[in-house]
């Protein structure tokens, strides 16, 4: 295995001899041990290993930058000649940067190394405990690994930085089958530091594989209606990402994103509050460093509806002249709420139970159109029955505006930990 520092700081003297004033370099180095399942059965056990390095380098207020996989000397004075190449070709902009000096840190998370055995037992144990929950159900594909990473980050302004993290991450592809019929497909995620409990008792799976079952029989929805949703943890990452990206770098600098004048101002429904912490514990799959060379904060972007914090790189920040982020976004937190699930439920006249979406990329407005998959008609206070693909159609910022409770309860991803959001004013069309 290669020393993360040495190999980031012969990159980073490297970048410097071939003529760039401010320079960064990351190497990363990644190992996973994975075992997989295919149609039900255990079928592949592996290790994979895979280095990364990114190079980034200013001189004449120009900058350049690339990635490459190999780490011999050879290869990265390759490398650092082309980033310099790229950065004179390049136009010239005051806003480049690099990150100011910090103090030196080292992050340490997980555990250094997989327990196989126990890799091994949980999967088996997960396809055993859904063949005797839910015999319906086939397990398409189911992924279970172990990954760690170290990585180093060093610049010219003497930012060194290392992460050390090690992380069990799982993901389940199924639907269900009882004789001819066959349910929509779903799949879902989640994260954990060490494989304690069940995989059945993660995320959301043992909730997602019993309603896959009830989704053999399905009901087209028949006329059309502007109702209620109540949106799953599931499906809610769909509106973060819409609001994370209108507050980003790119809507922002060309002036596009309807939320630029909008910071401290109300976006959101004083019920809704959403954080962002890669760093602090609450999110075990986070990150401590960010791409452009700072240790990550957490950081609150919506507190109590108001928009508290734009998610804007150094970058980013110097070229709007608004604050820059303290962390690169993701690791989302979304408040719990005062209301029960089955509290939302019976206040839902007509409305639907939103467990996945599936649509293009909604505009910068917030528009979108697309199909309700796996989801639920709820009437009077009840969920009715399972749907077939429904149309639906609204404005994700509007969403936001219009949410009507946040549940209590909420599902630990891992990666984020999300409630149920209920929210008014979708466009829902069957036949």
């Amino acid at each position: 295995m290669e020393k993360p520092t040495e190999i980031a700081r012969e990159g980073l003297a490297a970048l410097l001899g071939a003529g760039a004033e401010k320079a960064q370099c990351r190497f990363t180095q990644t190992t996973t041990d994975e075992l997989n399942v295919d149609l039900g059965e255990c079928s592949l056990l592996r290790t994979t290993f895979d280095t990364h390095i990114d190079l980034a380098a200013i001189k004449d207020r120009r900058k350049g930058s690339t990635s490459l996989n190999r780490s011999g000397g050879p290869a990265l004075q390759e490398a650092a000649a082309a980033v310099i190449g790229l950065a004179a070709a390049s136009a010239p902009d005051e806003a480049h940067e690099i990150a100011p000096a910090q103090p030196a840190a080292v992050f340490t998370a997980g555990a250094s190394r997989p327990d196989r055995d126990k890799l091994y037992s949980r999967l088996k144990e997960l396809l055993h405990e859904i063949g005797a929950r839910y015999p319906r159900i086939m397990v398409r594909q189911a992924i279970l690994d172990f990954t760690r990473t170290e990585s180093a980050l060093v610049n010219s302004n003497g930012v060194d930085f290392v992460t050390r993290k090690g992380i069990y991450r799982a993901s389940v592809f199924f639907s269900s089958r009882e004789g001819e019929r066959v349910s929509s497909f779903n799949i879902t995620g989640f994260s954990s530091r060490d494989l304690e409990r069940s995989l059945l008792e993660c995320g959301s799976l043992d909730t997602l594989l019993r309603q896959s079952t009830e989704q053999l029989v399905t009901r087209p929805l028949q006329g059309k209606f502007v109702g209620e949703v109540i949106i799953t943890p599931d499906c809610l990452g769909d509106l973060l990402a819409f609001l994370s990206g209108a507050i980003g770098d790119g809507p922002l600098i060309s002036g596009t994103s309807i939320y630029r004048d909008r910071l401290g101002k109300r976006i959101a429904a004083p019920v809704f509050s959403l954080h962002s912490r890669p760093a602090g514990g609450e999110i075990c799959d986070g990150y401590f460093v960010t791409a452009d060379g700072y240790a990550a904060g957490d950081l609150t972007i919506v507190e109590n509806g108001v928009l508290k914090s734009f998610l804007l790189s150094l970058y980013g920040s110097r070229k709007t002249g608004l604050p820059r982020a303290v962390n690169d976004g993701s690791a989302f937190v979304v408040d719990p709420g005062e209301t029960a699930f089955e509290e939302m439920v019976r206040s839902v006249k007509r409305g639907l139970l939103l467990a996945r979406f599936s649509g293009g990329v909604p505009g910068e407005s917030g528009d979108f159109a697309g199909v309700a998959k796996n989801s639920y008609l709820i009437e009077d206070g009840e969920i009715k029955y399972p749907l077939s693909e429904t149309m639906i159609a609204g404005n994700f910022a509007e969403i936001f505006k219009s949410i009507t409770a946040v549940s209590r309860e909420r599902i630990d991803f891992g990666s984020a930990l999300l409630p149920w959001v209920a929210a008014s004013g979708v466009t829902v069309s069957g036949k």
